[in-house]
């Protein structure tokens, strides 16, 4: 049962409707027009290196990109065995998929474990990057905590593979708006949430559940022709009995996150966006840049944040290295260590806390 208490929330920072459709609630952001689209469609320049859609012949580059972005095999038995332990773990599995093993849950966060991502192949971003393990890989899933319904976020197939390996086992945590979408894909056990509402799931850790926590962000949705913002969009804070996650999704920059790191920070670890953010005219509204991811992660009081929503699809104009490259600068001149703001290769896995 979804339940959530606002009484010390400003209403500025609440979901909001308007004809039926989700609005950003607070002033001075607006997403981009129509025109702007077609203008960062057709003029402006795009220097990813890779491309990303259906005509691009990317794999010329795989020797470079083998160097650049080497893809790692999970340690598997490792993995199914981590929930003895009680611990925090965390494995990128590419773009905002993530594997987080925390107080004896198994989290998945926007699986996409196909090829491309899009309505279809051809209308769509191909993966530069294999995946590193398909979904008969991965250890029993206790729950799925979905940002919003983008492509890159909610694909299709991942979600009837999911539901037809783990079934009734796995619990479904998703946006206002997108639930009826998951239960006519088949998931059973699904949890819509509004911003700020949460709901409890067992981890038979120590007596106590752990507590999933629908959290605003600076977004939009979209799946159709018709569809745009009838579905909500945010983050996800989950609070355990020993460690805490926030999970950033989509998300431009906002002073929301000051709200949700006072409310529910300091936070163990964060999984923060860092690419798909040129041209800045066109993406700030809805793509924070590691400049800003690192400001994020000081306001969420983050003690550990993993770098996620790069490396993986070509979704704007930057070179595919850049978000690391501008994400190490940034850490140098705040002085935070690497350590604290990592990246991980596609597939690795990195331990931050264990029973002992």
């Amino acid at each position: 049962m979804a339940e959530g208490n606002t009484e010390d929330i400003d209403d500025k920072y609440k979901s909001r409707q308007e004809n039926g459709r989700y609005v950003i609630p607070w002033e001075g952001s607006k997403r981009p027009s129509f025109a702007s689209v077609v203008r960062w469609k057709m003029l402006d320049t795009n220097k990813s290196g890779v491309g990303g859609g259906w005509w691009d012949l990317w794999s010329f580059k795989k020797k470079e990109l083998d160097e650049n972005l080497p893809v790692l095999s999970p340690d598997l038995d490792a993995l199914k065995k981590s929930k003895a332990n009680w611990g925090l773990q965390v494995t990128w599995i590419g773009h905002a998929t993530v594997l987080v093993q925390m107080d004896g849950l198994n989290i998945l966060t926007d699986p996409v474990f196909s090829d491309y991502c899009g309505i279809s192949r051809m209308a769509g971003y191909n993966r530069f990057r294999p995946v590193p393990c398909t979904i008969a890989d991965l250890p029993d899933i206790d729950a799925v905590i979905i940002s919003h319904n983008h492509y890159d976020h909610l694909d299709i197939t991942s979600v009837k593979e999911l539901n037809e390996r783990f079934g009734e086992k796995t619990h479904w945590f998703v946006p206002m708006g997108t639930g009826e979408w998951m239960k006519e894909t088949g998931c059973k056990n699904v949890v819509e949430l509004d911003w700020w509402q949460h709901c409890g799931l067992s981890s038979n850790h120590k007596g106590k559940d752990v507590k999933f926590v629908f959290t605003p962000s600076q977004h939009w949705c979209r799946r159709g022709v018709f569809d745009e913002n009838l579905a909500l969009w945010g983050s996800w804070s989950i609070i355990g009995p020993e460690h805490r996650f926030f999970f950033g999704g989509d998300t431009g920059y906002c002073d929301v996150f000051k709200v949700i790191g006072e409310k529910y920070g300091p936070f163990d670890l964060a999984a923060i966006p860092i690419g798909a953010y040129s041209p800045r005219w066109f993406m700030k509204f809805q793509h924070v840049d590691p400049q800003e991811a690192v400001v994020l992660h000081k306001d969420l009081k983050a003690k550990n944040s993993l770098a996620i929503h790069w490396g993986t699809f070509a979704l704007a104009h930057e070179h595919y290295m850049e978000p690391a490259k501008e994400l190490r600068e940034t850490l140098k001149k705040e002085k935070i260590p690497d350590s604290e703001f990592f990246i991980l290769k596609h597939g690795e896995t990195k331990r931050l806390a264990s029973q002992d």
